[in-house]
């Protein structure tokens, strides 16, 4: 299913206003949009603009046929995000910084966005960006990115999520000795421990992400974002609420009518024709 020329219009309407992100929708596999971050001179440091762009593209893509987003950082920029902007971080004061803090930032919005987000790393992903990359659904790294949440050195911590959402990937002892030290690790390592999922060559990370995030476009957008919201809620609920919560959102799938589209294209060999967000809202 491509996306509809109003969708992509929008789309692209908001990323025409945006300075520092980019945004292409279907070039390499339909359904899927490729926001990319541009501040080459920077490195994508996440300063306020760059975090109210990545926003807006992001809120747009929330509200379209989209079935699958893809993020990365630009090749100009030889990073993924090297992390915050320190100078911004400098001129703040508590209240300032308790004000910058309000919910959602960026980081909340890539984590509750309804499609799936793949985290392309094709670069450096420290501190902020580190935080962004664990915000992501699944995380796809080139052997040359290193990641890491290296505040401690500057006299301060993890502010975006990275106290939180390390552990749940890594373990308490492997985020407590990244954090604590400030060190960064090779992409290698981060597979080892479960911070990225898949390294490969650079040369490589365009088929690997693609062909992932074609294999997600291919199926339901509403059962995408059920099983998204199910899984995580695992780490937002205990075991009983979480199975409860779950049956809950199989049993909706059910009023759809993608169940029996799916079940009636297996039955008869074909591929299914889902419908799209707005068409399923409207029925």
């Amino acid at each position: 299913m491509t996306p509809n020329s109003t969708d992509v219009e929008a789309i692209e309407t908001t990323a025409s206003e945006c300075e520092t992100v980019d945004v292409s929708v279907g070039d390499r596999v339909e359904g899927v949009a490729t926001v990319t971050l541009s501040r080459p001179d920077a490195r994508n440091a996440l300063d306020a603009q760059l975090r109210s762009d990545l926003k807006a593209v992001l809120e747009a893509i929330e509200d379209s046929s989209v079935r699958v987003v893809v993020l990365t950082g630009s090749a100009d920029s030889s990073a993924f995000v090297a992390g915050a902007d320190v100078t911004e971080l400098r001129e703040r004061n508590a209240l300032a910084q308790r004000e910058a803090s309000k919910r959602p930032r960026v980081y909340e919005v890539v984590d509750d966005l309804r499609q799936p987000v793949i985290a392309r790393i094709n670069g450096h992903a420290l501190g902020g960006g580190c935080e962004l990359a664990l915000a992501c659904d699944v995380r796809i790294a080139h052997t040359h990115a290193k990641l890491g949440q290296p505040e401690i050195n500057l006299g301060i911590m993890p502010g975006g999520g990275g106290t939180q959402r390390l552990p749940e990937l890594v373990g308490e002892g492997h985020a407590l000795r990244l954090i604590l030290s400030g060190d960064p690790i090779d992409a290698a390592e981060a597979a080892e421990i479960g911070l990225v999922d898949i390294v490969c060559e650079p040369d490589d990370i365009d088929d690997e992400v693609y062909d992932l995030a074609s294999s997600m476009a291919s199926h339901s957008p509403v059962a995408l974002e059920f099983a998204k919201k199910a899984v995580k809620a695992s780490a937002r609920m205990d075991l009983e609420a979480g199975i409860e919560y779950e049956a809950e959102l199989f049993a909706q799938l059910f009023a759809t009518g993608e169940k029996n589209e799916g079940i009636d294209a297996f039955l008869e060999d074909r591929d299914p024709e889902w419908r799209d967000r707005t068409d399923l809202e409207e029925q």
